[in-house]
């Protein structure tokens, strides 16, 4: 098993960082608010499309026979949702290998450019392959934009606010889907209405300008690769890294084909068959997801603080079971029982995502902590858009009844997780590797 203690280190001294590059408080706080801006409008941008798919399809398959349109609309459902999580996926890898070469903020200003204004341009749309191509498009920023925030918080504030700063992160991106779900219910999204979502995506490619301005770079990085000769692809590959890249793809692809191929399928559950005919319900129901999310992505890393790295993975695992067999076998009457589940379902599926910022910056060393970021939760996002893809076609063979598919796929998910991660190795209490 590959300890942290055993990763390859390079002994630096931190103390020999010149004064004109240390960090202030002022800094680190504007460090983080770019992070948790860029994460948060990352969350946006990948709530506006289970809000938007099925309206959106339903538009440019409104001249075919019911049982065709509804066929079409499920499998470019997963076409689209596929085609995002691929775009992440290569996002993660390009922007995570940029960071580790051109610096932290430089790489994620760009990231935040991408997915904003490939986003705008979607309200252009005019046929389903158009809609997947702009979001692949838009996705290279979004899938690199977490890498790069993560290392940058991680690097620029102490140890000891690792636990929290990670629950911040992880709880930004469902801030941003509970922004856009709320949006959905103020603005009913219709075959008529969605392509206004599109342009609201757009708005935070004003941010690049804040980060570029304001954010200081992360003095670690800028001393790492003074004193270093950086290749970061091909170090998280070397002997010594690879057993760790490998288990840390596998933890990722988990978590996120849980989240991908089940609970993203919420919406278009509940628009088709749970409340059809009500645009608000599967708003509603996103933000009972969202809202439950950020609750949790605050409440995991703190509780990664008590236990071991993990046990709390397979606690997460264990709860993310029983909380979806649940809902997707025993719930099928829309009301505030059904919200109040798809809110802790929501909760427990998408708190993994404030135990990978804790643990995965613990697993690399500094001159390839940004790649060995991107690769593992992007190779995951790969895999997630394999399983949407199956989904899309899957759901077909459970004569279109979302709720069964998810209902027999999460549990599978969530038990290899449970089996897989006493593999790992425990971080818990170390310093990040120089």
């Amino acid at each position: 098993m590959t300890h942290q203690s055993e990763l390859p280190r390079t002994v630096l001294n931190y103390d020999s960082i010149p004064p004109q590059t240390d960090l202030t408080q002022r800094d680190r706080w504007l460090v983080l608010l770019a992070a948790f801006l860029g994460w948060g409008f990352d969350g946006l941008e990948q709530g506006i499309f289970p809000l938007i798919g099925r309206p959106a399809l339903l538009e440019f398959f409104s001249t075919l026979p019911q049982t065709l349109r509804d066929e079409s609309v499920a499998a470019w459902f997963g076409y689209v949702t596929a085609c995002w999580l691929l775009g992440a996926a290569c996002g993660g890898l390009i922007f995570g290998w940029l960071g580790d070469r051109i610096g932290r903020v430089r790489a994620m200003a760009l990231s935040v450019l991408v997915y904003s204004l490939f986003t705008g341009l979607g309200y252009f749309a005019q046929a389903p392959w158009h809609l997947a191509s702009l979001r692949f498009v838009a996705a290279l920023g979004m899938g690199g934009e977490w890498s790069l925030g993560v290392a940058l918080v991680m690097e620029c504030w102490p140890q000891n606010r690792r636990p929290l700063l990670a629950g911040c992160i992880g709880a930004a991106a469902n801030l941003g889907i509970l922004t856009i779900a709320l949006g959905g219910v103020i603005f009913p999204v219709t075959p008529q209405s969605w392509r206004w979502v599109m342009l609201v995506g757009a708005g935070p490619a004003l941010l690049t300008f804040f980060i570029r301005l304001f954010v200081p770079e992360s003095p670690r990085w800028q001393l790492a690769v003074q004193h270093q000769n950086v290749q970061p692809l091909r170090e998280i590959f070397s002997p010594i890294l690879r057993r760790t890249t490998l288990l840390a793809i596998i933890f990722t692809s988990i978590a996120l084909i849980g989240t991908w191929a089940s609970v993203q399928w919420i919406p278009i559950w509940v628009d088709k068959e749970i409340n059809p005919g009500n645009p608000r319900a599967k708003a509603y129901a996103q933000i009972a997801s969202a809202a439950g999310a950020v609750l949790f992505s605050l409440l995991t890393p703190i509780i990664a603080g008590k236990l071991s790295r993990p046990r709390t993975y397979f606690t997460l695992c264990a709860i993310s079971l029983i909380a979806c067999v649940t809902l997707f076998w025993k719930m099928n009457t829309y009301g505030p029982a059904f919200l109040l589940m798809v809110a802790l379902v929501g909760g427990v599926t998408a708190s993994f995502y404030g135990w990978f910022p804790l643990y995965l910056p613990e697993l690399f060393p500094t001159r390839a902590r940004a790649t060995g970021q991107g690769v593992s939760y992007n190779t995951g996002r790969i895999l997630a858009s394999v399983a949407v893809l199956a989904a899309g076609h899957i759901v077909i063979a459970f004569d279109n009844h979302y709720a069964r598919m998810c209902g027999t796929i999460t549990p599978i998910v969530y038990l290899l997780g449970m089996a897989l991660i006493w593999l790992a190795p425990d971080t818990k209490g170390k310093s990040l590797p120089d």
